[in-house]
Order: C-alpha cells, then sequence, then structure tokens
C-alpha cells in the first residue's frame, strides 16, 4: 500500500514539475544522482530513499506559490484586491461566522463592511502609511477593519488584548498609531492610559456602552454609528501600495525587552496562507474553527487568511473554551481545526463527552503540539492529519508536510540550498560560533543549534522586513553566515535536526519563555514586577512543570525583613500584567545573584498597594546582570529557611506556600496550574 502511494505521489509530483520546467527537473534528478555518488555513501542514499517524498512533495509546493508570488508580485496585487476575486467567486457564500451571536457574513458581506471601514477612513484624513492601533477581542469586525483599511493603504497595529498600563502604551506608540479602535470590553484598560497617550490620538469604541458618559468625558467617537452612515461600495480611490508593501503590524516578544511591531507585508500575508493551504490538503468548501486570538499571525493569518485567498468558511469563537469546542466543531460541520500545543493538552484533559466522536475534523494546524501529546490527541479526537508548522515574522518558516511526529519541521538532507535555512552553533554566552574564516558552523544531527535563514530582497520566500524601528531589525539579522558578504535572520529558536532532516524545537534563546501558547519576554515582566515593588530587584524566568506545556514564570524578589502582602501583590499583578506573563511562582530571597559583585541592600523602601504597606528593599546592582543559571537550577522547591516559595492557586485566587507535599503534588500533576 505505501509502495503504491510512494510512487503515486512521485508521478504526480514528476507531472507537476514536468509543467514547470521539463528541462529544470532533468537538472534536479541528473543534480542528486551526482551528489549521491559524489557522496558515495549507503547511508546518505538511505536517507536520501526514506526523504525524497517528502522533499517533493515540498519541492512542488515552493514551486507552486513561488510562481504564484512573482505573478502577484507582477500584477501589484494586494490582499484587498485578492478577496475581492474571492468575493466575485462565491458572493453569498458564508465567509466568517461569529461563535459568540451566530451572526454569519457572507463574502458580499465582509466586503461591504471593509468598505464601509475604507470610508471611514478616508473622512478620517488618513493616507497611506498612516496606523490605526486595533484593540479587540476577536471577532468578525476586526477581520473588516484592517481589510477596509488595507484598501487605502492604512495599516493596522493588531495590539493584544491581554496587555494592560505600560505594556499597552509600548505597544502604541511604538506603531505611531494616529487613532485606536478598541472594543467595548475594554473600555476599563483604554480608560487607565488614555491621559498617558499621545495628544493627537483619537479614540473609537465598538459594541455595546454601558459607560456612555465616562466615554464621552474622553472624548470617545462611537465606531459602529460611523460605520453605518459610510458607503458599502468601494472607494474611488487608486491604492499606490503593491504586494511587497505593508499591510499591517503584529506584535512579537522577540528575545528580550518589551513587544516588537513586526511588520506584515502582503506578500507575507500571502506565502503563509498559501503554504498552510497547499501543504496541508485543505481543500475550498473546508470550514475552519479558529479559537486562536486574532491578534497573531496563526489566528489572523494561517486561519482568517484561508477565508479570504481561498474562500474556506472560518468559524471565529472570542475565546478558547474546552468544554463547547467539540460542542461547536459538531454545530458549525467543522473540518479544520487550529490549535496550539497547550489547547491540545487541554481538550485531553476534558472528560470523554459525545461529541467528540461525532465531529467531521479531518486537519488540525497549528503549532507547538508535543510528542508525548500528539499522538493521544490523534487517536482519541480521529484526526486524520495534523499540519504542524512554524511561521512568525521571520523568513524561516517550518512546516511538518507528511506528520512526523514531535517535528515542527524539515530541512532537506538531499538538496539542503534549495531552501536556506540551517542550525548553527551557539556560543555559552549565545553568541553565534564561527570558524577561522569568520563564517558560522553548521549544527551536526542531533547538535542543538540556532535557526536562521538567508535574506534575499529579491526572494519573496526569503525577504525579511523586520520591525517597526531599525534597531529592533538590526538585532535580529547576522552577518557572514553562510557565505561571506551576506545576511541572514537570527531567530532565537534552538532546535535539534535528527539524521533525516526532521527540526525539533529545543528552547528559545535569550530571555524569553513560552507559557500558555505566549512568548513571555522576561525583561519586560521584570520591569513590571520592579516597578510594582518600588524598583525592588526581582529576576524572572521560566520554571518546568512536569506534563505541562511551556514553562510557568516564576519570580525571584530581593526581600529581607519586614511583612510582604501577598494579596495586594497579586491585585496589582493581575492589573498590570496578562494572565499568562503573570508569575505562576514567587520566591523571596535576600538577595539576587547578579554577574559580578554581590547585590547589596542600600536602604529600605516602602512602597504603597492598594493600600496596603509593604517594605521592600531598595537594591543596587549598578550595571551587573542578574544571574538566574542557579535560580532555574533549583526551580520551586523549597530549600533555604531563610527564602519563601509561593504557589498561585489559580482557583482559590491567591499565592500559597509552596511545602513539601504541595511541590510533590506538583511534580505528580495533582495539582491544576
Amino acid at each position: 500500500m505505501h509502495a503504491v502511494s510512494g510512487v503515486t505521489a512521485f508521478f504526480g509530483v514528476f507531472g507537476a514539475v514536468t509543467l514547470l520546467s521539463l528541462p529544470w527537473l532533468c537538472s534536479l534528478l541528473a543534480g542528486l544522482g551526482l551528489c549521491m555518488v559524489w557522496r558515495g555513501s549507503w547511508k546518505f542514499i538511505h536517507v536520501a530513499l526514506r526523504t525524497i517524498k517528502r522533499d517533493l512533495m515540498c519541492l512542488v509546493v515552493i514551486l507552486r506559490i513561488r510562481f504564484s508570488m512573482y505573478r502577484n508580485l507582477r500584477n501589484r496585487s494586494t490582499i484587498p484586491a485578492l478577496f475581492g476575486q474571492m468575493v466575485k467567486l462565491h458572493p453569498d457564500k458564508a465567509a466568517l461566522i461569529y461563535e459568540a451571536t451566530g451572526e454569519v457574513w457572507s463574502f458580499k458581506e465582509l466586503q461591504k463592511r471593509s468598505h464601509a471601514v475604507a470610508h471611514w477612513a478616508l473622512t478620517q484624513g488618513w493616507a497611506e502609511g498612516d496606523v490605526v492601533a486595533l484593540y479587540m477581542e476577536s471577532q468578525p469586525l476586526m477581520v473588516a477593519l484592517w481589510l477596509g483599511l488595507a484598501m487605502v493603504g492604512v495599516e493596522a497595529a493588531l495590539i493584544n488584548h491581554n496587555l494592560r498600563q505600560h505594556s499597552l502604551l509600548h505597544c502604541v506608540s511604538v506603531s505611531g498609531a494616529r487613532a485606536m479602535v478598541f472594543g467595548t470590553e475594554m473600555g476599563e484598560a483604554v480608560s487607565e492610559v488614555s491621559g498617558s497617550l499621545q495628544p493627537h490620538m483619537v479614540l473609537f469604541s465598538s459594541g455595546v456602552r454601558d459607560d456612555e458618559e465616562k466615554l464621552r468625558s474622553l472624548q470617545i467617537q462611537s465606531l459602529d454609528v460611523l460605520l453605518d452612515r459610510s458607503p458599502k461600495h468601494p472607494p474611488r480611490y487608486t491604492l499606490r501600495k503593491n504586494f511587497n508593501d505593508r499591510l499591517f503590524y503584529i506584535y512579537t516578544s522577540g528575545t528580550t525587552g518589551m513587544p516588537k511591531a513586526a511588520v506584515v507585508v502582503h506578500s507575507r500575508y500571502y506565502r503563509i496562507a498559501a503554504f498552510g493551504f497547499h501543504s496541508f490538503g485543505l481543500c475550498h468548501d473546508d470550514i475552519i474553527y479558529n479559537c486562536l486570538p486574532l491578534y497573531h499571525s496563526a489566528g489572523t493569518i494561517m486561519g482568517v487568511g484561508q477565508c479570504l485567498l481561498f474562500g474556506l468558511t472560518v468559524v471565529v469563537r472570542r475565546k478558547f473554551s474546552a468544554s463547547r469546542f467539540w460542542d461547536d466543531c459538531v454545530k458549525h460541520k467543522c473540518t479544520v481545526i487550529q490549535y496550539i500545543g497547550e489547547i491540545c493538552r487541554y481538550l485531553l484533559a476534558q472528560p470523554v463527552r459525545s461529541s467528540e466522536a461525532h465531529h467531521r475534523v479531518r486537519v488540525a494546524i497549528g503549532n507547538g503540539l508535543r510528542s508525548s501529546v500528539w499522538e493521544d490527541f490523534v487517536q482519541r479526537f480521529r484526526i486524520r492529519r495534523v499540519g504542524e508548522f512554524c511561521a512568525t515574522e521571520c523568513n524561516c518558516s517550518l512546516l511538518n508536510i507528511d506528520g512526523k511526529v514531535g517535528a515542527c519541521g524539515f530541512n532537506s538532507r538531499i538538496l539542503p540550498n534549495f531552501y536556506p535555512i540551517r542550525l548553527i552553533r551557539v556560543q555559552k554566552n549565545g553568541d553565534l560560533f564561527r570558524d577561522s574564516q569568520g563564517l558560522c558552523v553548521p549544527c551536526l544531527p542531533g547538535e542543538p543549534g540556532m535557526l536562521v535563514g538567508r535574506i534575499n530582497h529579491t526572494d519573496p520566500l526569503r525577504r525579511f522586513d523586520g520591525y517597526a524601528d531599525k534597531d529592533s531589525t538590526n538585532q535580529k539579522i547576522a552577518h557572514n553566515v553562510f557565505k561571506m558578504g551576506d545576511s541572514a535572520y537570527v531567530s532565537g529558536d534552538m532546535l535539534v535536526m535528527d539524521e533525516y532532516g526532521y527540526l525539533y524545537f529545543r528552547d528559545r534563546s535569550g530571555d524569553t519563555f513560552r507559557w500558555r501558547g505566549e512568548n513571555v519576554s522576561t525583561t519586560e515582566v521584570e520591569g513590571v514586577l520592579s516597578r510594582l515593588l518600588g524598583h525592588t530587584v526581582v529576576a524572572v524566568y521560566g520554571a518546568s512543570v512536569p506534563g505541562v506545556e511551556g514553562k510557568a514564570g516564576m519570580a525571584a524578589v530581593a526581600h529581607t525583613g519586614g511583612q510582604f502582602d501577598l494579596d495586594a501583590f497579586l491585585i496589582a499583578v493581575k492589573k498590570a500584567l496578562p494572565s499568562y506573563a503573570r508569575p505562576v511562582f514567587l520566591r523571596l530571597m535576600p538577595s539576587v545573584d547578579t554577574t559580578g559583585e554581590t547585590v547589596t541592600q542600600t536602604r529600605t523602601h516602602t512602597h504603597t498597594l492598594k493600600k496596603s504597606h509593604m517594605n521592600f528593599p531598595l537594591l543596587s546592582s549598578g550595571t551587573f546582570k542578574i544571574q538566574k543559571t542557579r535560580l532555574q537550577r533549583e526551580g520551586y522547591k523549597p530549600q533555604d529557611t531563610s527564602e519563601k516559595i509561593y504557589f498561585l492557586d489559580s482557583r482559590a485566587g491567591r499565592y500559597e506556600a509552596v511545602t513539601d507535599e504541595l511541590y510533590n503534588a506538583i511534580m505528580e500533576g495533582r495539582v491544576c496550574l
């Protein structure tokens, strides 16, 4: 059976490539033969025979997308224009279904609402290149907003709706936004920062307005009223942007510091969505269940992109619900689901229900599905195909095209130069390891390394469009990597490759860890906690918990004497940080190690949180960096009587002291995180 399918796949690939270029195929096969002869190794021949089907499948996908991208580049296509083609094909087909209300938007309806947004943007006097921040929970309106803005060249900044205060202000500021549109559910968060926004910032709200008087006092306009008055026909506007120009911004934690606004151009949006469609066997009549946030690329590009560019129907859920997941899939006859690794674990933890055996889902697309969860998830829920991918702001996206358990993608061992990504060696201090000629050194199979991708701005698949600010962009680029004079994007992801070229995620370098499907910047969280505690020295890092995806946040706080008001601290933390960034473990210790002299206490500072007085030492460490190696190694096991370790009990809503009994319960998985 496998032999027949392999032969069929090969001739299918052969026919597809022949249509593209027969001489090119001959050159490819000749190159393969020469490569085998040159390497002269039975081991290499074994690897080639085991991986040729996979590599050729991906080769055809890459060629198909490459040619379509060059066509779109030549035609100066944009995402709104490509969406317009879908509208003409099936105007009355369901495009977006909003699970919260049951509202169904057809392709024609979505286009009309986007036209209304475009007219509204023009009446505001915004020009191409201006930015509008979108700050709301997932809903179809969010799609119509950025799509309508793009019709007249205005760029949206998709703000994480979990952000508050300083982080929220930073994201709005770094985008250079002239206006902010927010859902009324975010009204309180906007009120908290309204006084710190730029004076020229214009605010618009959408949704049911419970506090009409308060919003009026802040001079907030009702977007719903304005859009109702806007024309629904196409705006008389000639867009000057093309396929490689900016579409919108998506924020990422990066490896250090505050969130960075990653530039998404029209071609990158197309590339990610197209790879998903062609690699994972999607069909035009599929219905996708999308419970991922629309401020992330997975939700708004890989998910919604299938609707806009390939005519699929997308069910948008405001927030993920483990108990309602399969019921929703059955209700809407979904055939494709989107996931992050944590979602799959949550679903497996749910009691068995009838809907999980009566759904029509055949494909699951996402990232972060661990090997230990993968097989159980597929078997219990009868998922025929898992499409694992890794596509961030980088130019080295990965695809697991053949469903290899645990792999996030692969790099061909036969034609490694066709898709120029590499794992390269890294020094202990995080710098790239270089040979005597100054070039980076590729990793061998089984050797962990940093994922990098060669940059070529003339190739739509090799572009790196960077971030809103040049400094952040330059920090992610290394030079003289593959050869002298070249440049490459440094992902910050540590992976390992097996002998067949499959790539497996190991960790993120730098001060970042992943929790609840989100990248948590330790530098950002340290800054927030330090401000809350009167500028006390704080070290934040990820702590591994058995059987749990990612790493739980842990904060070590330098605290000597006095009472530490845990309740007041938690209240302040909940207000200042999104749920995934709040420390799950808290360690109070006399001092925090640094790379140099020991940090010493200089004075005691009394800080007030919610009218509760707490004493915190104000520590001085000069320019010394916090040393986290020992802290990470020791984790959350009680060891020193002079220190106290606490665990955030999410059900009880409070921090509890970690005893030996509680520690054992956490290690054995008897405690819910």
